[in-house]
């Protein structure tokens, strides 16, 4: 099994690089807890209430000797100090990273680079078998460009939004972000019954920006919402090329537990009625309303939805 650690000669190369550039970082609280059954460390992530904290290129000097000084850093990365931090950032679109401690020194705050740099791997995500739909699009000319959507964990399809869904620590967050967009839907005359600006607004008090195994590979995108209505995807700005009052092509994928019929998938058509992003503009929520669709399936979209039967 190749080992996810640099070779000397690799992380020379990247000690270097982060030397000679500007390069972006970002940082990690990262906590230690101790196993029942030994003194071994296990690094875990740190609370859900501490967001990572981006340091431009200008904000970090790296020294020769591997010492990475912070120049103006942000207050909320002081309040790493002395805490074990995850280090993490690009080399020529690798993603790579390593462990270490935030320390005060005379100049200010410092990170050492130790002797281990990873590379980042990502697990293979499991994918929910429920629902899945595909968003086709034009590009350039092609045909059949699609992006995959599945959906997002912690995020309940097809039925009413419930306030207690919203975990307590973002709950402030959330209700700004509502009161705000309930207000611009209102507006535009988009708004319904709202039920769909509440995962929306979840979704971007609580998303974290995560760095890629590669930089810049393009991203499913996140199903934070549906009914018989409309359909919410998600995903940080770089993956959302949805654009507001533009209509696509949509294919929306069920499993049936019948021996006969393993899916049912039905063809329509959306337009997107709001995009969102949270104040950062690191991630975007697009409400779509389906605008062409039969009338059997939105008989199937209601009776899924409501658990009534469709009149």
């Amino acid at each position: 099994m190749e080992s996810n650690n640099l070779t000397g000669i690799e992380r020379e190369l990247v000690l270097q690089y982060l030397i000679d550039g500007n390069v972006p970082v970002t940082v990690i609280p990262i906590e230690e807890e101790k196993k029942e059954s030994d003194d071994e460390d296990k690094i875990k992530p740190a609370s859900s209430t501490i967001f990572p904290v981006a340091l431009k290129g200008e904000q970090i000097k790296v020294l020769e000797q591997g010492i990475i000084l912070l120049t103006k850093p942000p207050k909320a990365v002081k309040n790493f100090q002395t805490k074990k931090v995850r280090v993490e950032f690009y080399f020529n679109r690798l993603g790579l990273y390593f462990n270490t401690e935030l320390k005060e020194v005379k100049s200010g705050l410092a990170l050492v680079i130790p002797s281990e740099i990873c590379r980042i791997t990502e697990l293979e995500k499991e994918r929910p078998l429920d629902f899945s739909a595909k968003l086709f699009y034009s590009c350039n000319e092609k045909e059949n460009v699609h992006i995959e959507c599945y959906t997002l964990e912690g995020y309940n399809l097809f039925t009413k939004p419930i306030w207690s869904d919203v975990p307590e620590e973002i709950q402030k967050k959330t209700k700004d972000y509502l009161e705000e967009f309930i207000t611009h839907a209102r507006k535009q005359g988009t708004a319904g019954n709202g039920l769909q600006l509440i995962p929306v607004c979840r979704y971007l008090a609580e998303a974290k920006p995560k760095m890629q195994a590669v930089e810049g590979r393009a991203n499913p995108l996140d199903i934070i919402y549906a009914d018989y209505e409309r359909i919410v995807f998600a995903s940080d700005v770089d993956s959302m090329h949805l654009e507001s009052g533009t209509e696509y092509a949509l294919e929306m994928s069920f499993p049936l537990e019948l021996a006969a019929i393993k899916e049912r998938k039905m063809f329509l058509t959306c337009t997107v009625e709001g995009l969102y992003q949270n104040d950062e503009k690191t991630f975007s929520a697009a409400v779509c309303r389906y605008t062409s669709v039969k009338e059997e399936d939105i008989r199937f979209l209601y009776e899924k939805t409501t658990n009534k039967l469709f009149y």
